[in-house]
């Protein structure tokens, strides 16, 4: 069994240091809480190869530059599950991200797996292991961390080293090891680790059904909301929830008194923000909301429109099945509905990466006209068309 490194002080840190600076690729995860705070609490930080397994404990080294600048050598693959959060501790912490990333959890399903597949469900399929969830629920910020808690912390990046050989390896086989590149890459876009207050709206489910004020009201508040929570270090909805967004939009109320009667609503954040949610209210109702760009999608498609989603649906199944992968990893009717209405290209997985190559190009000359799609030998079959 492995010896777990726990790394609490600056010599301990250095050496290991000097120990990632020599391997080609590293397994990493992170613990970190989230339920009292608007940013994460970056609370652990596992880091593993075939040889070697460390807990680095950020609490207790506030200092972490001369490891992070280990981590981000780009000679060295950094090894995640689901890495999107992880990252943005990083990107939090040192205000740029490591290249190159591999993310096991988008690499497995061109292997056959479903989209977005847990790291445990990998473990057990690929390993036979089972993990515990013992710990799952753990306060990672208090200290002693027991024994139990390290070694099931560092499991998670000792099985992380075996599943990621054994998917470069089956990647390999199959011809794909190169289909990720571009989907790695844009993991290490800034963009989608800097939360923009003026876009939360976005993110609030039923907006779509709100018109003229009220829009605008929400959309104001949202991005009041965002601000506030990362300058508070709280989370959103501990300052007003999203259903109470909805129903200061629908009330409008103008005063503090009316804003009290509101249901829902803390006496605190009467008290504190009262006064400027009604200023907030008051403007928003007089300004014209910012449009949801929609562009022209109908609202409603016609039959004509819903058949050619239908065939670019069966194109779709055919190349899946042809790569043994789920056709809605390949694109989802969402995903046709965006390449049919042109919803913005940059916005299209199918015009990107191995979807384009497996499927998109055909889809965007099937749109166009250059294939056509007919019957083979009981098959369907995509031919282009001739000159």
């Amino acid at each position: 069994m492995t010896t777990i490194q726990y790394i609490n002080t600056a010599g301990q840190l250095h050496e290991l240091c000097e120990q990632i600076k020599k391997e080609p690729w590293l397994a990493l995860d992170t613990e970190f809480l989230r339920e009292k705070t608007y940013y994460p609490k970056f609370c652990l930080l596992q880091i593993a190869t075939p040889e070697w397994v460390a807990c680095i404990d950020p609490i207790a080294l506030p200092k972490l530059d001369e490891l992070f600048d280990a981590i981000y050598n780009p000679a060295i693959v950094k090894v995640f599950h689901s890495c999107r959060q992880d990252l943005e501790i990083f990107y939090q912490l040192t205000g740029k991200l490591p290249e190159p990333v591999f993310d096991t959890q988008v690499a497995a399903p061109l292997l056959g797996f479903q989209d977005n597949p847990g790291y445990a469900m990998l473990v057990s399929s690929l390993l036979n292991i089972n993990l515990s969830k013992a710990h799952t629920r753990a306060d990672w910020s208090k200290r002693p961390l027991s024994p139990a808690q390290i070694e099931y912390a560092a499991d998670d990046v000792i099985y992380l080293c075996q599943v990621y050989q054994l998917i470069l390896q089956k990647l390999a086989e199959l011809g794909r090891s190169d289909w990720l590149k571009q989907d790695f890459a844009e993991l290490s876009n800034p963009a989608l680790y800097e939360v923009q207050p003026e876009n939360a709206w976005l993110k609030i489910r039923g907006k779509n059904k709100l018109t003229g004020k009220q829009l605008s009201i929400v959309q104001t508040l949202a991005e009041w909301r965002e601000r506030a929570a990362q300058s508070e270090d709280r989370p959103k909805s501990w300052l007003l929830r999203d259903e109470l967004l909805f129903d200061l939009a629908k009330l409008q109320p103008e005063t503090q008194e009316e804003l009290a009667e509101v249901r829902g609503i803390s006496e605190r954040a009467v008290s504190r923000y009262g006064k400027e949610l009604c200023q907030l209210i008051t403007a928003a109702k007089n300004r014209t909301p910012i449009g949801q760009d929609v562009k022209d999608r109908p609202a409603k498609k016609t039959q004509q429109q819903e058949a050619i989603l239908d065939i670019l649906t069966a194109l779709v199944r055919i190349r899946a099945e042809e790569n043994s992968i789920n056709p809605n990893i390949l694109a989802s009717r969402k995903d046709l509905e965006v390449l049919l209405f042109n919803d913005g290209e940059d916005e299209c997985p199918l015009l990107h990466g191995w979807r384009f190559t497996m499927a998109g190009k055909e889809l965007v000359g099937l749109l166009k006209g250059e294939f056509l799609l007919g019957i083979e030998a009981d098959k369907l079959a995509i031919v282009k068309k001739p000159d």
